[in-house]
């Protein structure tokens, strides 16, 4: 099982000044990832950067949300709604509903197929072989490779792990978690 703690990983600044992202996944590299899963903190309004070629999960993980201005129209997220899928390439601006907040991000580029969904109290079975869960509050990551504690904002991954049951347990109803899964080409 692959771990990676929000807690441990620096932050970058983004170029326009607007926030910061922490990145806990970029696979098979940073320079070259086709799966990118990071934490972005945001302080306030502005553009997101244009991704060209990739496929794009946006889930509000605190604060009071967002506005997502979009080719199609305007999406407003908070924290409880189901994660956004868009494309990457639609750069939407991006407008605070009620201050700073903190998201996390699923980006796919030259992956057949994927997904970031709410995760639940059953067990979780996904046909896709890299499967991935994120955390907000601590918790026990249950498979048949084990047991595996999870540290508050953090993710843990597979690379192959298809059809695996997976459950997720001890968060007291403190946190919310999401399922994240992919397949390559």
């Amino acid at each position: 099982m692959n771990l990676h703690a929000l807690a441990d990983t620096a932050p970058q600044p983004w170029a326009n000044g607007g926030g910061v992202t922490r990145e806990l996944l970029a696979w098979p590299t940073a320079a070259a990832w086709q799966v990118r899963v990071s934490v972005a903190d945001i302080g306030q309004d502005g553009p997101f950067s244009a991704y060209p070629g990739v496929t794009r999960w946006f889930a509000v993980l605190e604060g009071g949300g967002v506005a997502l201005h979009l080719p199609a129209g305007t999406r407003r997220l908070t924290t409880a709604d189901a994660a956004l899928c868009f494309d990457g390439a639609d750069a939407p601006g991006c407008t605070l509903l009620d201050g700073p907040t903190r998201d996390l991000n699923l980006m796919l580029r030259g992956v057949d197929s994927g997904g970031l969904q709410a995760a639940g109290a059953a067990d979780w079975v996904s046909p896709r072989p890299h499967r991935a869960v994120f955390t907000t509050a601590a918790a026990t990551l249950h498979t048949p490779q084990g047991s595996h504690a999870l540290p508050t904002m953090s993710l843990a991954w597979l690379a192959d792990a298809a059809h695996q049951p997976w459950r997720l347990t001890g968060q007291g109803g403190q946190g919310r978690a999401w399922w994240l899964d992919w397949a390559f080409r």
